[in-house]
């Protein structure tokens, strides 16, 4: 919101001359995805946009909850890799899981939770379900009791793609980067923000 105070020279009262609540501005969500794609933190965008960071939050969450999945066609060819972050403090590790569709470089499923079986499955689950043609990972163990010996690989410059991916992901969104101070304190955020990132 934005108020413009005026103070009364004689009784030193104050009132509010003009209300302005910015967060309703027709392209304010519009902004708000601009930034976030950016890699503009939470407290950067509210203040440039001049809203309270409560309202941001709230707006990122509902503009999130808009997206869907994209569809996933039949038969194509995909990389699979996961990205290690934090959550609330630098001791609660999370892992993101994400696919790319090798030949339109698109992310068509993505996961957060811990370096498990069932966070990797969420992901390639996806994949099996759209007749995937081929998988490429690296070599973390847990994906040869998961994917299909046919149709998994681990072959050399097979997860390029994804790999040039992750170091895009890291330079745009702080929270992503190995060095810094930046960590997402909430994991409804962090989802929000890889939906409007991975999928607008």
């Amino acid at each position: 919101m934005k108020l413009d105070i005026v103070i009364c020279k004689q009784c030193r009262k104050t009132r509010v001359e003009k209300y302005i609540y910015q967060a309703y501005k027709s392209d304010m969500d519009k902004n708000i995805i601009q930034f976030t794609k950016e890699g503009l933190g939470i407290r950067s965008t509210a203040r440039i946009l001049e809203i309270s960071t409560t309202t941001l939050l709230k707006r990122i969450v509902s503009i999130a909850g808009n997206i869907h999945q994209p569809s996933i066609s039949k038969g194509k060819t995909y990389e699979v890799d996961e990205m290690c972050t934090y959550i609330s403090n630098k001791r609660n590790f999370i892992w993101v899981v994400y696919a790319l569709e090798k030949d339109s470089k698109n992310v068509v499923s993505f996961n957060v939770g811990k370096r498990t079986n069932k966070t990797l499955s969420r992901v390639l689950d996806t994949l099996k379900l759209s007749d995937a043609k081929k998988i490429f990972t690296d070599r973390l163990k847990n994906y040869r009791y998961l994917i299909d010996e046919k149709l998994h690989s681990v072959k050399r410059f097979g997860t390029n793609h994804i790999e040039r991916k992750n170091l895009t992901l890291r330079t745009h969104l702080k929270r992503l980067n190995r060095r810094t101070i930046c960590f997402s304190k909430s994991l409804v955020i962090f989802m929000a923000v890889l939906k409007i990132y991975f999928w607008i």
